[in-house]
């Protein structure tokens, strides 16, 4: 939603009620509308976009329920929350059940309130980030998906790299897109319809990757004496593009630097072939500065190299990115198998949002495959996700919440997986009946005898 202000419609047959919502939540700076009934609101929600349905749970002619019902099967990117005077743990199961995704009970304290509209709003931000549908144009540009200031930043980069015969290093952990970016450099440049040569540095006998690199001076024994050019004579007109620059060896850094600083390389033996046109880009996973100091990789080679540098951030820096790049990777697998792509459900984002990805953009890929070819169902759920995220997840996320809300959530649940069933949820939970009846009555609230009993309006 980004820095749109979120609407909510306020749904309830007492006017006092209404209005101490409308004020309360337009002091944290919400749209809110308004209806007495169902009636009221079903128009509303047919013209304009909501966010959020805060709705009362029984009001004369259509309940809340409906209005729950109506929601999910017509607005899927709406919610709604249950308020009501007569809390009960049928009422609760039921809007639940229907698709409800929080559920408070009157009275309840101006704190509480917010507490649970914005979690919903968290949540609603949260898909939106991954994408409901198709990605949107803004968030891919030159194949690479994103909206972070640092992704943005690269984006520029390759723009103005692209106009330039200079050569470019590429530094970034392993998995963050460095060979996608080397290829927007060449493919958006006036060299696109020339060669682009990819030489792995590493694994590689010394003296195999320099006749790859600058040819033998005539051919091997046996076939002639024709010279054989090396791959930077084949990529004349184009990009030579060396991957994990700093595992070349010592003494073809210093030709590769010589190359640089004199633009002249030369074959062994062929003194006369000079400077083939070919634009250079390195990129390296590795602490390019810290090498040179360490004398691993040749200053004069850091030098020339480093003049045109780009950092490509980890993917755990990225914020919101992973969900877009989630979604892009879904609609990708789409694409592939001919076959419709799952969606990911809440809980399932959080938890790729909150994984360190050591792995970065490739790991994502992998596990996104790996979920859309497994998963049964048209939704990608949190029990779904390797055991190790789920962990990682589930201590991170309850971390961030007050004791009150993880027992809040857990009674929920519960609730929620027996179908109502009161004799099983009182044994799964280890309580009896008076205080099921009690806690979900306090459900998602965090009140102390010092807080105030009920919903006070916001200060003028």
């Amino acid at each position: 939603m980004g820095d749109v202000t979120e609407r909510l419609l306020v749904v309830d047959d007492s006017v006092d009620t209404v209005e101490l919502l409308r004020r309360n939540l337009r002091s944290q700076g919400y749209e809110v509308l308004t209806a007495s009934n169902v009636a009221e609101a079903l128009p509303i929600l047919g013209s304009v976009h909501v966010d959020l349905v805060i709705a009362d749970l029984k009001m004369p002619g259509a309940s809340g329920l409906d209005l729950v019902r109506y929601v999910r099967e017509t607005l899927r990117e709406t919610e709604v929350m249950m308020i009501t005077g007569y809390p009960s743990i049928e009422g609760a199961v039921a809007a639940l059940k229907l698709g409800a995704v929080e559920y408070l009970s009157k009275p309840f304290t101006k704190e509480e309130l917010f507490t649970s509209v914005k979690l919903v709003v968290d949540r609603l931000k949260l898909r939106k980030a991954a994408g409901g549908g198709s990605e949107s144009r803004s968030a891919v540009s030159y194949g690479i998906v994103g909206e972070c200031d640092s992704i943005q930043k690269v984006i520029r980069f390759i723009a103005a790299a692209a106009a330039k015969f200079e050569p470019i290093l590429i530094q970034g952990e392993k998995g963050t897109g460095k060979e996608l970016v080397a290829n927007a450099i060449h493919y958006s440049s006036s060299r696109a319809a020339a060669p682009m040569i990819t030489i792995h540095c590493g694994g590689v006998a010394d003296d195999t990757l320099e006749r790859q690199l600058f040819g033998n001076p005539v051919g091997p024994a046996g076939v002639g004496t024709e010279a054989q050019p090396g791959l930077l004579r084949l990529a004349a007109g184009g990009t030579l593009y060396f991957k994990e620059l700093t595992e070349l060896p010592l003494a073809l850094q210093a030709k590769l630097a010589h190359m640089l600083e004199q633009k002249e390389p030369r074959k062994a033996g062929s003194p006369e072939l000079r400077d083939p046109d070919v634009a250079l880009i390195a990129d390296t996973s590795r602490d390019f500065r810290a090498l040179a100091k360490s004398s691993r990789l040749r200053v004069d080679l850091f030098l020339r190299m480093s003049l045109n540098t780009i950092v490509l951030p980890p993917l755990r820096e990225r914020g919101n990115d992973v969900l877009l790049l989630a979604r892009h990777f879904l609609d990708k697998f789409a694409r592939d198998t001919a076959k419709p792509a799952p969606r990911l459900a809440d809980r399932a984002l959080e938890a790729l949002k909150e994984h360190s990805w050591p792995g970065n953009v490739a790991e994502l890929e992998g596990l996104i495959y790996l979920l859309a070819a497994t998963t049964a169902s048209d939704v990608i759920g949190f029990p779904d996700l390797p055991a190790h995220m789920r962990y990682a997840a589930a201590a991170t996320i309850n971390l961030k919440r007050s004791l009150a809300e993880v027992e809040a959530e857990h009674i929920r649940n519960v609730v929620a997986s027996v179908g109502g069933n009161k004799t099983r949820a009182v044994e799964i939970l280890g309580i009896n009946r008076k205080t099921l009846r009690e806690k979900l009555r306090h459900t998602g609230r965090r009140r102390t005898e010092s807080e105030p009993t009920q919903l006070t309006p916001p200060e003028e």
